[in-house]
């Protein structure tokens, strides 16, 4: 793994020592362990979150509340991370990575334990206020994750991420099912959620930042000022990779550091223009897309009991199987880049081809056979194909703002949520299969884009390899 990158490619290069070898071997297992410890904190948080999410509506309606009120709450969730992950993207990059996942897991906390305190609908509102603003650890941990590995290994490690997630988002819902059947079960469920996140903010609170070397030169904490980083590009970490670098200007002065929100701001403004002119593609393409499979998922308990008769809990064993084999497909990622000489570009093409005609296949299925067929595949390509979209975020829009491009990644992501549903219920009206087919024609809108806009979208990313 090229774990402290520019560090650990000097120390290659010419006859080493015997005490720098050693040490660029010590360098490679904090690295490592600092990656277990980085997954380690992506299943939790999943794990946590998957025990809870599948209850909220049952315990809405338990409240008293109406499917009107019901849909409002929990369409607020979406809305609240529309306009909350940019900014908590971009302030991460502002104020380091540390301090910023502390503070996201501590109010994430706070508000399952106010969830798990809520005996009235005004209270279960209050408790996902929080959560829907702090709620993006997992997106600051794949931030960081991108600081600290060369470019070439960023999606096989993010794959590997989105695994140990995907393993918490399994065995999350069958612990809480089971404690939901306990007397008060979903106070219960939110109080361990909550103790989890908890758990959380102590292992990042303890994990190994300075043998990470998570630092600049200056022994400030990853997290200088914004307008420095423009400047200089990556004074993040001393754990960048050499890609990833460019000197710093000469003879120009430093400015001085400002309030953290005013640089969130100014770093804001700056991205404006690289994100509507140079990444306006990859944000469309990821929007389509989440639309896409959102609308496959939307119905897919009722479209199954209609078109064949199968009941819940046969599509809820589905569901697990296919969540099984999307949270295996991390592991495959690294390979299948290698296979394609790392395009990030050219592997999100041809899932997402995948996908469409998997769409296409499950609209039309006749039988059980051909829906489990398409199910196992289609974890397997979104799965793909998610990692290597935010991949190719990272390499147009740079790792001198990887917080704020992921979370403008997941806001765009949220916007889906809001839209998909909208767009369910219209397609719903014609047929149960009007979803997916809907997101097969979403689907190849998206292709048509990544086709037309190859070279502009690969073009930094490819530029870059080439020159190595």
């Amino acid at each position: 793994m090229a774990l402290a990158g520019r560090g650990a490619r000097g120390w290659g290069q010419g006859l080493a020592s015997p005490g720098t070898a050693t040490a660029a071997g010590s360098r490679a297992v904090c690295g490592r362990r600092f990656l277990l410890c980085l997954y380690l904190v992506g299943f939790l948080d999943l794990f946590g979150v998957s025990m809870v999410v599948p209850l909220l509506n049952l315990h809405v309606k338990s409240l008293g509340a109406s499917p009107i009120v019901a849909g409002v709450v929990g369409s607020s969730y979406g809305i609240l991370q529309l306009f909350s992950s940019t900014f908590v993207g971009c302030w991460s990059d502002v104020v380091g990575r540390r301090s910023s996942l502390l503070v996201c897991i501590l109010f994430s906390a706070l508000g399952y334990l106010l969830l798990g305190v809520s005996t009235n609908v005004f209270l279960f509102i209050l408790a996902r206020i929080p959560v829907g603003i702090f709620k993006h650890t997992l997106s600051i941990s794949r931030a960081l994750l991108s600081d600290l590995v060369a470019e070439k290994e960023r999606p096989q490690v993010l794959g590997q991420f989105n695994t140990a997630s995907g393993v918490g988002f399994i065995l999350g819902p069958m612990v809480g099912g089971y404690l939901t059947e306990l007397d008060g079960g979903f106070y219960l469920t939110a109080l361990i959620c909550c103790s989890v996140f908890l758990l959380n903010a102590g292992l990042v609170w303890l994990l190994p930042w300075r043998e990470t070397k998570l630092k600049d030169k200056d022994g400030t904490e990853n997290g200088r000022s914004m307008s420095q980083k423009h400047a200089s590009v990556l004074g993040k970490s001393d754990c960048a990779p050499h890609e990833a670098t460019t000197p710093p200007a000469v003879g120009k002065p430093e400015r001085a550091p400002q309030k953290p929100w005013v640089e969130v701001v100014s770093a804001l403004g700056d991205m404006k223009s690289l994100i509507f002119s140079a990444m306006w593609d990859i944000f469309l393409v990821r929007l389509l897309m989440a639309v896409a499979v959102m609308l496959y998922y939307s119905n897919f308990v009722l479209a199954l009991e209609e078109r064949f008769g199968v009941r819940p809990k046969t599509t809820g064993y589905l569901i697990s199987y296919s969540s099984a084999l999307g949270a295996l497909a991390g592991f495959a990622v690294g390979p299948i880049l290698r296979l394609y000489k790392h395009s990030s570009h050219m592997v999100l093409l041809h899932s997402s081809v995948l996908t469409c005609m998997l769409l296409l296949l499950y609209s039309t299925a006749g039988t059980m056979t051909m829906v489990v067929f398409s199910s196992t595949l289609l974890s397997f390509s979104t799965n793909i194909g998610r990692t290597c979209i935010t991949d190719l975020q990272l390499s147009v829009g740079g790792a001198q703002a990887s917080g704020t491009v992921i979370g403008m990644g997941q806001s765009v992501t949220a916007m889906g949520r809001i839209i998909a549903p909208l767009l369910s219920g219209v397609a719903q009206e014609v047929s149960p299969c009007g979803p997916p087919s809907l997101g097969t024609v979403l689907a190849l809108v998206a292709i048509f884009i990544m086709s037309l806009n190859k070279p502009h979208s690969a073009g930094d990313g490819s530029e870059k390899r080439k020159s190595e």
